[in-house]
């Protein structure tokens, strides 16, 4: 049985639905209590409250279930931060972290996987697809990338020290069902205003999105299903692994799709980015695991929509 931390989160609800997929039993862990996503209808998938940085409710959740592997997606970093309470916060996220390899030291899994992000290569030299042996620039403007560098390094230190097989991801910028506004890539947006017939609303972006815009993103069922097979693999030859499609995706791109499937929707972005396109080296993933993407702009675009169109609220 894998468990999953954050497990009815955006990636953590379609990580889920992949395991399953591929005949696995999972057991979620989340800090609050939260309905069954609608992507995990008819599963019977069983739910542990409770909280990573509480070591003891962790540790009882390995005496009621048979844990053989761990996805890690819950929150590791502090966002939004807390400028108050700082060092509590680091002391509460690096704990939470901890625990949960000790939890998998003590229940004998054989894999632990961690999320990372696409965002710990800002700053590094994009000539090309960024690989994983891309050299990391040691400083980070916001948290989450601040978090995710340490949390690899610690994994690759307690890998060392403890014997546990433990996988850093490094998603890319992730969207579909159950997303959220993303504040570098514009394409929920657009989509959520195709599917209502408003006016796109990009108060969650960073800055206003130009049409040339772009990022390696991946749709988020293309991102469950390569953390799934991450996780179930035989064999890993590394320890830190790009998750995402391989491939730039622009805003001009994803409003192209949409007027495929909405036709009536009017989603005018001006020209003008100089925004930095990141593009992941998807290599090492294909070759350990056998994936590839199933989901290009025009497939995701569309499932996106249908979703929406059915009533789903995201």
């Amino acid at each position: 049985m894998i468990l999953v931390t954050g497990g009815f989160g955006f990636i953590g609800s379609h990580t889920v639905r992949a395991l399953i997929d591929q005949g696995e039993e999972c057991v979620v862990v989340q800090r609050a209590a939260r309905e069954l996503p609608a992507v995990l209808d008819g599963e019977r998938v069983p739910v542990e409250q409770a909280d990573v940085t509480d070591l003891d409710a962790l540790l009882a959740i390995g005496r009621r279930h048979d844990i053989t592997g761990i996805v890690h997606l819950a929150g590791s970093y502090p966002w939004p931060g807390v400028p108050d309470a700082p060092v509590e916060t680091t002391r509460q996220v690096l704990g939470g972290l901890l625990n949960v390899v000790q939890a998998a030291q003590e229940w004998g899994v054989r894999r632990l996987g961690i999320a990372s992000t696409i965002g710990v290569y800002f700053g590094a030299d994009d000539r090309g697809p960024l690989h994983e042996d891309t050299p990391l620039s040691l400083s980070a403007s916001v948290s989450i990338p601040t978090f995710k560098k340490i949390g690899e390094l610690l994994g690759g230190y307690l890998a060392d020290t403890t014997g546990i097989d433990i996988v850093s991801y490094r998603v890319s910028g992730t969207w579909g069902p159950l997303g959220h506004a993303d504040p570098f890539f514009a394409a929920p947006a657009l989509v959520h205003a195709a599917a209502r017939g408003t006016a796109p609303d990009f108060s969650g972006q960073m800055r206003p999105p130009f049409a040339d815009d772009g990022l390696d993103v991946t749709y988020v069922k293309d991102t469950g299903r390569a953390i799934a097979l991450l996780q179930l693999a035989d064999r890993l030859n590394h320890r830190t692994y790009n998750v995402g499609s391989g491939r730039v995706t622009t805003n001009a791109q994803v409003v192209e799709a949409i007027g495929k499937v909405a036709p009536e929707a009017r989603l005018d972005l001006p020209t003008g980015s100089d925004m930095q396109q990141l593009v992941l080296d998807i290599g090492r993933l294909k070759e350990d695991t056998g994936y590839q993407p199933e989901y290009d702009t025009e497939r995701a675009t569309a499932d996106y929509i249908a979703w929406l169109r059915a009533g789903n609220k995201s």
